[in-house]
């Protein structure tokens, strides 16, 4: 960036810090108000357009909502992670910015695979049926929107995980993600609830407005 100067390194920067704590006041949230029958995941959790259920909040809120603690652990781990790198690079308002838009992508591929091509499957009652309980939750399109940029402008970090034995570099991690994630949603099983094509849509916007900020010489 022609206007980026060093700046001490903060381990948890305030965007990041503040996702944190909302995610987790909300998952709070969600628990309490359940035994009330407040149904908050359906309140802000995105449905399909043409749902009843279809509040504008939802295009912003669903990112901050999660289905169960180990969907919210780990990708708050990962936001961590990956966006402490990146606030500290960019600065708190590019970051936030670059963090909505990608969540925002994610919904809009997900939503456009899901109504164009999945529910012409189905006769017009389980089309609306689908429609109707078909909901988002969860930050992970923004997550993984953190990921390409990390893998774009940290390509050669060494990566280190549990479940891989050995170190790896952030661009051939994120590269071997996409297809995953590609090869899964592709699949299209019924029994998988993962939004394999919202953690596409993240992945997608993110490349797509990185490379614009290059574009405009903003790198």
């Amino acid at each position: 960036m022609n206007n980026f100067r060093p700046r001490r390194f903060n381990i948890l920067p305030p965007i990041v810090k503040n996702l944190l704590i909302i995610n987790g006041l909300l998952f709070l949230a969600t628990i309490t108000l359940m035994s009330q029958g407040i149904n908050l995941k359906s309140i802000l959790g995105l449905h399909h357009w043409q749902s009843p259920d279809f509040e504008t909040w939802q295009i912003i809120s669903h990112m901050f909502m999660h289905g169960d603690f180990t969907h919210l652990f780990f990708n708050m781990f990962a936001v961590w992670m990956f966006g402490a790198q990146l606030e500290n690079l960019w600065g708190s308002k590019r970051f936030l910015n670059y963090y909505l838009m990608t969540g925002l992508g994610a919904a809009i591929l997900h939503f456009s695979i899901f109504h164009f091509f999945e529910l012409p499957s189905y006769n017009n009652d389980i089309q609306n049926i689908l429609i109707i309980k078909h909901t988002v939750l969860g930050a992970s399109g923004c997550l993984f929107g953190l990921l390409i940029a990390f893998g774009l402008l940290f390509p050669n970090t060494l990566l280190f995980f549990l479940f891989i034995p050995f170190p790896i570099k952030a661009k051939y991690f994120v590269i071997i993600y996409g297809i995953a994630e590609l090869y899964y949603g592709l699949q299209n099983n019924p029994n998988d609830n993962i939004a394999h094509f919202a953690h596409l849509g993240g992945m997608l916007f993110g490349f797509l407005i990185i490379k614009y900020w290059q574009w405009n010489n903003k790198y």
